[in-house]
């Protein structure tokens, strides 16, 4: 038990409060951040997956194709075209969309002015969407055709190749799609509150 003071003795010296230097404001800010970063860190992994998949399905669809004479190739039926087509500008658009997410998280900030990039992410992943669903959907028909004639009796390895590349398009969608649903919810932040995550 400290004894008392006597006249002409110093007070003992005061402990800095725990409060003292933290600013509920930055502290508020750090944490927004970190979600932020987070975020983008989420929306970043899902692009790289759409881009993973959407590449792989477009490459077994271009080399669809036999070596020997008279035998089928996706050049011939329309759906596949598409199939292709679709997947590789997805694996394009999604390289690019991974280009910007990785500028973000480096950053701090978007590479165009806020509000445009969240447009352009959420559209962009809301219009390639549909477009990697509607060729898939097609592929996907038009393999059900090539069955119900018989056509993949002689050649099994093309079906069978042209269902993988349709599956792949399938799985690059649902990453897709969930890219678009968490770039939706950052527009939905900004136009409520003018910032891109709020607590």
């Amino acid at each position: 038990m400290p004894s008392p003071l006597r006249n002409g003795d110093a007070p003992p010296p005061r402990l800095p409060s725990p409060a003292v230097g933290r600013h509920p404001h930055h502290f508020h800010s750090t944490v927004s951040e970190q979600k932020i970063r987070r975020l983008n860190a989420l929306i970043l992994l899902l692009r790289l997956a759409a881009f993973c998949f959407s590449l792989v399905a477009a490459i077994f669809m271009g080399t669809n194709s036999s070596r020997s004479p008279g035998s089928p190739s996706w050049l011939q039926f329309r759906p596949f075209r598409l199939v292709f087509a679709v997947n590789a500008i997805v694996a394009a658009y999604s390289l690019f969309a991974m280009g910007l997410s990785i500028w973000e998280i480096l950053k701090g900030a978007t590479l165009f002015p806020e509000p445009l990039q969240l447009w352009f992410d959420f559209a962009h992943d809301q219009v390639f969407a549909y477009l990697v669903l509607a060729a898939e959907a097609a592929g996907t028909v038009e393999a059900r055709e090539l069955k119900g004639a018989h056509a993949c009796t002689l050649e099994s390895a093309f079906c069978v190749q042209a269902d993988i590349s349709v599956a792949l398009g399938f799985v690059g969608f649902v990453f897709l799609t969930l890219s678009a649903l968490v770039s939706g919810f950052r527009l939905a932040c900004h136009v409520i509150t003018g910032f891109r995550f709020h607590l």
